[in-house]
């Protein structure tokens, strides 16, 4: 069987026609020996054999158009069910009428063919279907790793799926646990559900495998960790499926595995992504991404792709960025097209130059310089990058009427207390103040830190755990807002669409996370003996970083319900131009803090963005 059946899967449309007219035949001649009761010579037979090559014919005419015998739709999938069954009562109504209206054989004949005609289909294609899955199932090969699923719906079944039919065989599945009462009984590829969730240490001992895998992409951090501490328990192995932001399609297969890692265990934030919206606003529109070779630069780039602009342009001044950025999305990077543009935001005239010869319709506005302690010690440059930067960018975008305007920003911009936290508020207050004359709409988008960008504290720790430690901790206590790059840019790219003039966005985080609690989990995958040392905080570090300011409100939603909005208070121009960018460490640090605190009436505050957002409240 093992070598017939992909034989005969060579002629699969050959064979399929010829399987259905003999089932027209078939159902014909058989219905008429029962019409006549088993007395074969009352029948009409060479009426009823025309009749049936009739039907066949015409049959065949009318599945054409649909391609039900050129592969449409998988052999027995409810799509071929559904076409084979419109084909065939189609097929005998009109074939039924016409008899009505010559009477050549008794009328039922023709109905009741028709019904054995798709029984007989439907039942050849089901049974074609199991003899291929046994044949995909009965073969075995060297170094296979047997596995229990984790979940028994959609995605899992397209994994044991992909399991069975891998030529490797790499992975064999032997069970599935669900904790779904409905689903107790149900068999996914002759793979039955064993239990729940709970009873996955006394199910790996009774299977004997040595994986587990987390086949629900949209499982929240408490399931995964449930599961995680149950799998160490057992001693087995955990692999995962990455969420659905993160395989960006509804297949999944047994390459979208990997191991289990801290973006799981702390959570997976689910953002309700108004496609619709942001389809509109970005397919078939002009979109330049500055910082396009950062972490979030690179994967707003990647998210933006899939809503097909007219045209990606990707700014950084980093040509190795952006040939990794480039390589990412089109799997090629000669870096010889327009779509890569090497340009630093801080020259001014290059950047003009940019946007006057491209001309976008929207801009994600992503490059800076992110790094606290850094900055710490070079404030001048967070001014020259982080403010000057921004404002040039904008005057660019204010100068060839871009539609939308999205400034990336960050949690340490609430209540700033850093060099970091008070350029990016700056930056804020001068993307508001552009937002009162600009034709189009200019927002913030402010998140807290992104797990697995580069020099986050997971790489940091990663480092230091691979050189045998120590792992480095400022202060035991010490919290911080975590969320995944792929959502990062879902609310960056959502905010776009529901965001207004002048607002920040903030995306509602969950509970800050403990870092201590990110270190130890991080050393516990690892397996090695390694020890943690407390530093204490930075300079300008807090101990809990806040998404809000003391001033602004906390709770107003009107679009997202896991999306604030927040007024930001505008600042001109020539205020911030008179920031140094040279001098003292200590006089740059402070001329910023100055223009954090907010002041009345020269900056115009309360404008109308702010009024309305407190009357909300």
């Amino acid at each position: 069987m093992s070598e017939l059946v992909p034989r005969l899967r060579r002629h699969r449309a050959l064979l399929s026609v010829g399987y259905d007219v003999a089932a027209w035949f078939t159902a014909y001649f058989a219905f008429a020996w029962l019409r006549m009761d088993g007395v074969v010579f009352r029948a009409p037979w060479p009426e009823i054999g025309l009749m049936a090559l009739m039907t066949a014919v015409l049959y065949l005419v009318l599945a054409t158009p649909v391609r039900l015998h050129q592969g449409r739709a998988n052999t027995a999938s409810l799509e071929e069910m559904v076409l084979l069954g419109l084909t065939v009562m189609s097929a005998g109504a009109v074939v039924s009428v016409l008899n009505l209206w010559l009477q050549w054989i008794p009328r039922t004949i023709p109905a009741g063919a028709t019904l054995g005609a798709l029984v007989l289909a439907a039942w050849g294609r089901a049974l074609w279907r199991r003899l291929r899955e046994r044949d995909d199932e009965g073969l075995e090969a060297q170094g296979v790793t047997s596995v229990l699923v984790i979940g028994a719906g959609e995605a899992a079944r397209e994994l044991v799926g992909s399991m069975l039919r891998d030529p490797s065989r790499t992975w064999r599945p032997l069970g599935l646990l669900d904790d779904d009462p409905r689903k107790r009984h149900l068999r996914i590829r002759s793979i039955p559900v064993l239990g729940t969730i709970a009873q996955l240490g006394e199910m790996v001992s009774r299977t004997g495998v040595g994986t587990i895998v987390i086949a629900i992409p949209s499982a929240d951090a408490d399931t995964v960790d449930r599961i995680r501490v149950a799998a160490f328990q057992a001693g087995v192995t955990v692999k995962v499926l990455p969420s659905t932001t993160q395989l960006l399609t509804n297949h999944v297969g047994i390459r979208d595995l990997r191991d289990i890692n801290l973006t799981d265990v702390l959570g997976r934030h689910q953002l309700d992504t108004d496609i619709e919206g942001i389809a509109g606003y970005l397919t078939g529109r002009k979109v330049l991404v500055t910082g396009a070779g950062g972490s979030i630069g690179s994967e707003l780039c990647r998210q933006i792709q899939r809503f097909e602009p007219a045209e990606l342009m990707m700014l950084d001044r980093d040509e190795s960025a952006l040939h990794a950025v480039q390589l990412s999305i089109h799997g090629r990077a000669l870096l010889d097209s327009d779509d890569v543009i090497l340009c630093d935001i801080r020259d001014q005239q290059a950047v003009n130059a940019v946007f006057m010869a491209r001309r976008p319709d929207v801009v994600f506005h992503a490059a800076a310089l992110k790094h606290l302690p850094m900055l710490e010690q070079y404030p001048a440059e967070a001014v020259k990058t982080n403010i000057n930067g921004t404002r040039i960018v904008l005057d660019a975008a204010d100068l060839v009427d871009v539609d939308r305007f999205v400034n990336i920003s960050t949690d340490k911009a609430a209540n700033p207390s850093s060099v970091l936290g008070y350029s990016k508020r700056i930056a804020e207050r001068i993307t508001a103040d552009r937002a009162r004359h600009a034709s189009g709409t200019y927002l913030s988008v402010r998140f807290g830190n992104v797990l697995g960008s580069r020099g986050s504290v997971l790489t940091s720790f990663a480092d230091q755990i691979a050189k045998g430690g120590p792992v480095t901790v400022t202060h035991p206590d010490v919290t911080r807002f975590f969320m995944t790059i792929e959502e990062a840019c879902q609310l960056v790219i959502q905010s776009a669409a529901i965001g207004r003039p002048g607002e920040a966005l903030v995306l509602d985080m969950g509970d800050p996370v403990r870092i201590l609690d990110v270190a130890r989990q991080l050393i516990e995958q690892s397996h090695l003996p390694v020890q943690i040392e407390y530093t204490g905080l930075r300079e300008g570090e807090k101990l809990h970083e806040e998404l809000f300011g003391d001033d602004e409100p906390q709770d107003v939603r009107p679009a997202h319900p896991l999306v604030s909005h927040v007024p930001v208070p505008a600042i001109s121009d020539h205020t911030t131009l008179r920031l140094p960018t040279q001098g003292s460490r200590a006089a740059v640090m402070e001329a910023m803090a100055d223009l954090c605190v907010i002041t009345l009436p020269d900056d115009e505050v309360l404008d109308a963005t702010a009024q309305d957002l407190s009357a909300r409240r």
